[in-house]
């Protein structure tokens, strides 16, 4: 339906008058329930380690881990992200460390679950983090990542995690096929109520740099790139495609990564398929933005402004790592 509205019948600053006003007729809100905490983990660490390149971002060893959960949970929030750092002795060309059933991060998920049972733990099913290259998945006799030799690893790689206790599994690696596989496999092991995020959208960014460093695989990876696996950045139809396959294979939740830079393919995706939609708002981001408030060349309203953005284009949910720190300011 179309509406002629005209002046002086109609001030649109009527509605902004005050605040009480412009809170009743937000079109937009934010809320703790949309944000998702991401948490790094770090095999033989005491106590925190703060991560230079994401100034106010640890990680944590296990000994702390609770504790630091326990906080978050405290604010209000629902749901964490859980991102292992094992030890660089145990990374090795397959990631073998990554389908055994009592690794470092299935460790912390199930101690985590233990502590607080009704907080929703999200693992990512991907090989980077257990590789001596930084690749998410299987190299063939060229150096490129072999999608089908992968995708038995990360069936096994999910089941480990769906048995830890993890509530929503999150396939980050970009394999072709890779969620039908893995819902096959959580309905033959019995994980039917295990829900399956998948980084459907997810692109060949150079936002990612601190989370390297976050998860100590700067230095495997150098200067490769993901190319063959991660999304063209301009490219919104192909991003498109890729939802719908992780749907129809058995996503439950479609995700889009970067954020901010993305806001167009959240909106298409939205629109598309009406399905639930996370973002994720990443290290690139959370660091640009935080690095400007701490120099005062911004004011600490741009972090909400910026997730405030996320809904608005149609994000159920956020992936920052801002979560705590705005948690703290809504009701």
């Amino acid at each position: 339906m179309k509406i002629e509205r005209t002046f002086p019948e109609t001030r649109m600053r009527r509605i902004r008058k005050n605040s009480g006003l412009r809170e009743m007729l937000a079109e937009t809100n934010l809320s703790k329930t949309d944000l998702i905490q991401p948490i790094f983990i770090k095999e033989d660490l005491s106590g925190a380690e703060a991560i230079k390149t994401m100034p106010g971002i640890n990680r944590f060893g296990l000994d702390i881990l609770n504790d630091e959960v326990g906080k978050i949970v405290d604010l209000g929030i629902k749901s964490i992200a859980v991102f292992p750092v094992i030890n660089e002795e145990k990374k090795d060309e397959s990631g073998s460390q990554a389908t055994i059933d009592d690794n470092f991060i299935c460790r912390a998920i199930s101690s985590i679950k233990k502590s607080y049972p009704d907080l929703m733990v999200i693992a990512d099913v991907a090989l980077d983090p257990y590789t001596n290259h930084g690749h998410d998945g299987l190299l063939d006799e060229t150096g490129d990542v072999d999608n089908d030799l992968t995708l038995p690893v990360l069936k096994e790689q999910a089941v480990v995690l769906a048995k830890a206790g993890t509530d929503i599994i999150a396939p980050s690696d970009m394999m072709d096929g890779r969620i039908k596989i893995i819902r096959d496999a959580l309905e033959q092991n019995d994980f039917i109520n295990t829900l399956i995020l998948a980084y459907s959208a997810k692109f060949s960014s150079k936002f990612y740099g601190p989370f390297k460093d976050a998860v100590e695989s700067a230095k495997f990876f150098g200067d490769k790139t993901k190319d063959t696996y991660q999304m063209p950045v301009g490219n919104i139809n192909e991003a498109l495609h890729e939802v719908a396959l992780d749907i129809r294979e058995g996503a439950d939740i479609v995700m889009i990564k970067p954020g901010m830079p993305y806001l167009d393919v959240i909106r298409a995706v939205k629109d598309e398929f009406k399905v639930p939609t996370f973002a994720y708002q990443v290290s690139g981001e959370y660091s640009m933005l935080k690095n400007a408030v701490d120099s005062k060349l911004l004011s600490n309203d741009v972090i909400k402004e910026s997730l405030l953005s996320f809904k608005r284009a149609g994000a159920d949910c956020i992936l920052t790592y801002f979560a705590s720190e705005i948690a703290k300011d809504l009701s």
